[in-house]
């Protein structure tokens, strides 16, 4: 892990897709991002923070208010963080930010940092397509918010349809987009790598 690699803070939530966070959090570490990560008290009943902990080598927070720290928890993950990824972001969730609402942990960092937000949003598709989730996420991307996903696929309520957690590396993607990793040289494109198998054959 370098030194310098930006700060991400993974905000995990109470839905089911919560049990891709193990991977997102490997993927984030390879691609050389530190993580924090910050769970609501529902995402515990899915995901143990003692795992997420392991995995990022990081003390994952669930608390608004812990005693064993000397600083204001929410102000100082909010300024560490160069970008808060919401995976999975719940209609909760989004419902809350949207309207300016703060009453756990996660929900005070998003309204008190100014790094930028990636939400990955996972849930009953009918609960996606109701009309006051979809006016807080526009809101959200009024606001800048980005959005990744939700994809179609099989639901924990038995439906195939929209709602799913977008894949694992879809979100490292859109994530690399908003904040790159200095030092780490971008792929190359398709077309640039066939020239270059075609130079070495001559």
């Amino acid at each position: 892990m370098m030194m310098s690699a930006p700060e991400i803070v993974l905000g995990v939530t109470g839905s089911i897709g919560a049990y891709k966070t193990g991977d997102i959090i490997r993927q984030l570490r390879d691609g050389g991002y530190g993580v924090t990560c910050v769970l609501t008290q529902r995402a515990t009943k899915f995901i143990s923070p003692t795992t997420l902990q392991a995995l990022s080598e990081r003390k994952a927070y669930t608390d608004l208010f812990d005693p064993e720290s000397p600083q204001i928890v929410h102000t100082t993950l909010a300024d560490r963080a160069r970008a808060i990824l919401v995976a999975p972001a719940t209609a909760n969730i989004i419902g809350k930010f949207a309207n300016g609402l703060a009453d756990d942990l996660l929900s005070c960092i998003l309204l008190a940092t100014r790094a930028k937000l990636l939400f990955a949003p996972a849930m009953n598709v009918h609960m996606w397509q109701h009309p006051t989730v979809q006016r807080n996420v526009q809101t959200l991307k009024r606001l800048g918010v980005r959005f990744v996903g939700p994809d179609v696929g099989k639901l924990a309520c038995g439906y195939e349809a929209i709602g799913h957690l977008a894949e694992t590396e879809e979100i490292i993607r859109a994530l690399k987009q908003l904040v790159p990793v200095v030092g780490v040289p971008a792929a190359k494109p398709a077309a640039a790598t066939k020239k270059i198998k075609a130079r070495k054959r001559r």
